[in-house]
């Protein structure tokens, strides 16, 4: 027997069918106005809304509901997701179109609603556009998907979750890893499957301003037209709609998610920031050919193709004085090399403490050597003097910070990335030459629970996502 709610679902749903077929019809008439959308039709809408959020708020995850009483509400069309979200006007907006909304039950319709609070307080309107540099629009929508629907039950059948990438994708991704983590492993998918003539789809028919089923490459397109807001600014009007959100007891990971987010500094992780610097490094060194397509558009004739003719040189240097331990080194070598896999380059470790001690090129993690017994005073110029001579294009160098507070060699024509050990706070450099990242402390996992319930329903640092921004 049909509820109260699902006929007012059901009512509402062909009223939004109704408009939409009206839309269309004097389109093809020649009428180019926009949608106009009845007052009632809002009214009736919005009353719905109240309800579920009215169930929100009396559920033990009561934060969702007080949070979404502060956003404003919007109708549109064109989202091709229940809902989306972007900051206008000093306030959180909330759109949400009928035609996807209408065919969720309620539980279905608080996760979405869910969803994208949960995109807000990971503050990814922010980390998605430092992504985007290095990454595919639909390679970072999915990776935001994975990680916040991952806290979610009743989501809707099409909801982009980690069983789904895994199957679609061929990948073996785990639960409760980074952002970043799912964004570099879905782009180099996706990079294998665009090779595919037949993976595009034509959609140059459909209508701009009608959207009727979910496309994960287009749910946060609205985040665009967001106000121009610093980061900082942002952090800080969020963490005021936190604050007024938290009326009682909140689930353990979104606690640790707003501290994530309260005690975040708004600066790029450092492997990512190497990301991006490799990205510079390269972009001026492709020369255009006429012999070869152009990659993602090879049916391009008049677009030449690219080639890498440049050999990337980079230089590690490892302040072996510091307390960087191996395990560390290590760990962070495997994520460079991973970094630089993709670009044609040439990595030369650099052991210091007050002098070089020894230069030995690698290519894989097994050519890296265990460290030299020796503890000297730490210097970083002499590291500086060996790259001024070699004409390479990156430094980057792993210390615990403590060296002298004055460079007596400057760095000519390269780049600099100081990596600092992530048991110490500074560089005594005044000036560094560079940008300043810390390095992640490595911890033991303990696999001995079940996953899902230690991040879910117990706190569990190992398997909660760290806050990169």
């Amino acid at each position: 027997m049909e509820t109260y709610f699902e006929t007012q679902v059901n009512g509402l749903y062909e009223k939004a069918y109704k408009i939409i077929t009206l839309f269309l019809k004097a389109k093809r008439e020649g009428d180019h106005s926009q949608i106009q959308i009845p007052e009632d039709f809002k009214k009736e809408f919005f009353s719905l809304v109240d309800k579920v959020n009215v169930s929100l708020m009396e559920d033990k995850d009561n934060f969702y509901g007080y949070f979404l009483f502060q956003m404003s509400k919007e109708i549109r069309f064109d989202i091709s997701s229940p809902t989306a979200v972007n900051f206008k006007g000093a306030k959180y907006v909330i759109y949400f179109n009928p035609i996807i909304f209408l065919t969720l039950t309620i539980k279905q319709m608080e996760s979405t609603l869910k969803h994208e609070i949960l995109h807000i307080v990971s503050m990814h309107l922010i980390r998605a556009k430092e992504i985007q540099r290095s990454y595919s629009t639909l390679a970072t929508n999915i990776a935001m998907d994975i990680v916040v629907n991952t806290y979610l039950d009743h989501l809707p059948p099409y909801a982009t979750t980690l069983e789904w990438v895994n199957l679609n994708y061929s990948l073996k991704l785990l639960p409760f890893e980074s952002f970043e983590y799912y964004v570099e492993k879905i782009q180099t998918a996706i990079d294998l499957l665009e090779e595919d003539p037949d993976a595009a789809e034509d959609d140059s028919n459909k209508d701009e301003l009608i959207e009727l089923n979910y496309d994960p490459e287009k749910t946060h397109d609205i985040w665009e037209d967001s106000s121009e807001l610093d980061e900082q600014t942002l952090k800080e009007f969020t963490e005021k709609f936190i604050d007024a959100s938290q009326k009682g007891n909140i689930p353990n990971y979104l606690e640790n998610l707003i501290l994530s987010l309260k005690n975040s500094k708004g600066e790029l992780p450092w492997n990512l920031y190497l990301k991006r610097l490799m990205g510079t490094v390269e972009s001026n060194q492709k020369k255009k050919i006429i012999t070869r397509r152009n990659r993602r558009q090879p049916d391009r004739f008049d677009l030449r193709g690219q080639l890498r003719s440049h050999k990337a040189k980079i230089v590690v240097a490892l302040d072996i004085s510091g307390s960087i331990s191996d395990e560390e080194f290590n760990q962070a070598m495997k994520e460079v090399l991973s970094i630089v896999k993709n670009y044609n380059h040439e990595i030369t470790i650099v052991e210091c403490d007050s002098e070089i001690r020894r230069v030995y090129k690698v290519k894989s993690v097994k050519d890296i050597k265990a460290r030299m017994n020796i503890r000297g005073g730490t210097r970083f110029t002499p590291v500086f003097e060996y790259a001024n001579t070699k004409k390479i294009n990156l430094l980057v160098y792993f210390t615990d910070g403590k060296g002298e507070d004055k460079l007596l060699s400057i760095p000519k024509g390269y780049k600099t990335l100081w990596i600092i050990s992530g048991r110490e706070d500074t560089l005594s450099l005044k000036e560094p030459y560079g940008a300043v990242r810390k390095l992640n402390i490595i911890e033991i996992k303990d696999n001995s629970s079940d996953i899902r319930d230690g991040a879910r329903d117990g706190y569990s640092m190992n398997y909660q996502e760290k806050l990169h921004i």
